[in-house]
């Protein structure tokens, strides 16, 4: 039981993380004439950002599996 409560409140703090990433404010910080590899900037970060929170949530579940 603890350790269900445990995975919950980091998945519900992940999806709070994952709130501010994508708020308004933030990306316009990135929206930027700017390419980076010859990749534009917002996407980049965008696509960056998404993986971070599917690498992330991946770790929290598996951790709450042991």
């Amino acid at each position: 039981m603890h350790r269900i409560s445990l995975t919950r409140q980091r998945l519900t703090a992940l999806a709070f993380f994952g709130l501010l990433l994508f708020f308004s404010p933030l990306i316009g910080v990135f929206d930027r004439p700017v390419t980076l590899l010859g990749v534009p900037l917002l996407p980049l970060y965008l696509f960056s950002a998404w993986a971070l929170l599917i690498a992330l949530s991946a770790w929290i579940l598996a951790a709450g599996r042991k």
